[in-house]
């Protein structure tokens, strides 16, 4: 691992030095729009050998996952060095060198909830990009309702026979592993008898099948569990199940924090005000001229603005906030404006595009299927109005019966 100084014009120099020595000018000089996302994971077949050769980079010196122990592949990097990692990277136009639901949500829960034998072995590989994960939530009768899940796993001694399907399980046909929510005691009330369980996608009885979106794109996938036979144990200590057997809906509760605010903020460009790529300055300065002179486009452009201003604000000091006791319920709030948010803009997007807008292949590139895929975005990770109730519920704490 890099050591790097905890004095913070010193660090800023050192991590700017380290971006600039590290990753290839190819990158830097690639328009966002054109830059393919590294998932990582033994089925990743690398853009070029600069895509490579910078993950392996950030890989060595923990900066895939900045905040993380070094034991477990990080940089222990603290929050505000964190920050200014990411200006850092802003300011050279650096790409992320790994995106990975093993970093969003997995890492967080196993941090909490693993054993020293399952952080020692999974994190590793999931910073280093060597393993790729799903999530095996929402089911085609437990969505909003998670903890209505009937995926079953019965003991059958030294294994778990797992029975059942998911639904919206992102990627899963590119993933090696499933983190999935299966129920271990049928007779227990709904919120019991859950178990977060860590499951092999090469088992046999594991298949997958894109569903299409009206984007046109497929990220989503039904998983389907025949009969899986999934090991107690995968060595000394590693069980395959996170946490407390029949207490999974605890691990699960605590990633949702981490998946909603990743959704509400970058995830969803929310707070970024990223559309393909593109800030939203740049794809407005795209247009023909004269459209930024019409009164009322301009007016609503800065609303826009200002609250995606504030929308980034306001993620930044949860993330703070954080430090001392983690987000809780507030993620509710994050997820259901980010998405929101996000839902407005591609609207005022195409407001101002017109039937221009909505052409598959037109002018504006990939407008139309990105204004699609934003509708997803109020879905995933629990619908609006479940978030709304549970802002009144456990934020507001507004009175119900």
């Amino acid at each position: 691992m890099a050591a790097f100084s905890d004095k913070p014009e010193v660090f800023r120099t050192e991590i700017s030095a380290f971006i600039n020595t590290n990753c290839p000018a190819v990158l830097r000089e690639m328009p966002a729009d054109q830059r393919e996302i590294c998932w990582g994971g033994k089925r990743w077949t690398f853009t070029s050998d600069a895509q490579r050769d910078w993950l392996t980079a950030c890989a060595a010196a923990g900066l895939t996952a900045p905040r993380w122990p070094e034991a477990y592949g990080g940089a222990a990097l603290s929050r505000e060095q964190e920050k200014v990692f990411r200006e850092e990277m802003a300011r050279a136009k650096a790409p992320s060198p790994l995106e990975s639901f093993g970093l969003w949500m997995l890492g967080p829960a196993l941090l909490a909830f693993g054993t020293e034998a399952q952080k020692t072995h999974f994190l590793p590989q999931i910073t280093r990009g060597e393993i790729r994960w799903c999530q095996g939530y929402s089911e085609p009768g437990a969505g909003s309702d998670l903890a209505g899940v009937q995926t079953r796993a019965e003991d059958k001694g030294d294994h778990w026979l797992v029975n059942g399907s998911k639904i919206w399980t992102s990627y899963a046909n590119h993933a090696d592993w499933i983190f999935a929510l299966v129920r271990t005691d049928r007779e227990a009330p709904k919120h019991k008898g859950i178990s977060f369980m860590l499951i092999d996608m090469e088992s046999e009885g594991v298949s997958t099948k894109p569903i299409k979106l009206i984007s046109g794109n497929s990220p989503f996938c039904e998983t389907f569990f025949d009969n899986v036979k999934v090991p107690k144990s995968y060595g000394d200590d590693m069980s395959s199940i996170v946490g407390e057997q029949n207490r999974g809906w605890d691990v699960a509760k605590h990633l949702l924090t981490h998946e909603r605010t990743m959704i509400g903020g970058g995830g969803s460009g929310a707070a970024s005000g990223v559309l393909g790529g593109r800030s939203l300055g740049n794809f407005l300065s795209s247009l023909e001229d004269g459209v930024m002179a019409d009164p009322v486009i301009r007016s609503d452009v800065m609303e826009l603005e200002v609250d995606s201003l504030a929308m980034g604000m306001t993620l930044e000091r949860y993330k703070d906030m954080a430090k001392t006791g983690g987000v809780g319920h507030a993620s509710a709030m994050l997820k259901y404006y980010g998405t929101e948010l996000n839902k407005r803009r591609y609207e005022l997007l195409m407001s101002i595009t017109g039937s221009e807008g909505v052409e598959w292949d037109g002018p504006h590139g990939t407008l139309a299927p990105e204004w699609l895929r934003t509708k997803a975005n109020s879905i995933e990770g629990g619908t609006s109005e479940v978030m709304l109730d549970i802002i009144s519920k456990r934020v507001l704490e507004l009175p119900y019966k």
